[in-house]
């Protein structure tokens, strides 16, 4: 919340400004980090192909980053968000939830592709 002082000079409940949470780096990590994994993703496809290694490389380790980074900025998103917004932040967090989907699908198909 952020709160501005009336003409008199006093901040009340009355002066608040009410921010939308969408605005909020917070609300978009998370999503920034499930797109990176999945540019992660399509460019290792676009330059080895669909390969079965038994050592994982630096691709597989970011998206391990990535995805398990993005468990702390969700969780930090809805400590801060959800007491003060709890509409506005049950959105936000099924945005995350569909936005972490389209990187493990692809990682599923990259899994279980035909050798």
């Amino acid at each position: 919340m952020i709160f501005e002082p009336n003409k008199s000079g006093d901040v009340t409940e009355e002066t608040r400004v009410t921010t939308s949470i969408f605005k909020r780096p917070s609300a978009w990590l998370p999503i920034g980090m499930s797109g990176a994994a999945l540019a992660i993703l399509v460019i290792h496809l676009a330059r080895y192909g669909v390969t079965h290694e038994s050592d994982e490389g630096t691709s597989a380790h970011l998206f391990q980053l990535l995805m398990g980074g993005q468990l702390f900025a969700i969780g930090y998103f809805a400590l801060r968000w959800i007491p003060e917004n709890p509409k506005a932040a049950a959105g936000m967090l099924c945005a995350h939830f569909v936005a972490a989907v389209p990187p493990f699908a692809l990682l599923y198909w990259f899994e279980h592709s035909a050798r």
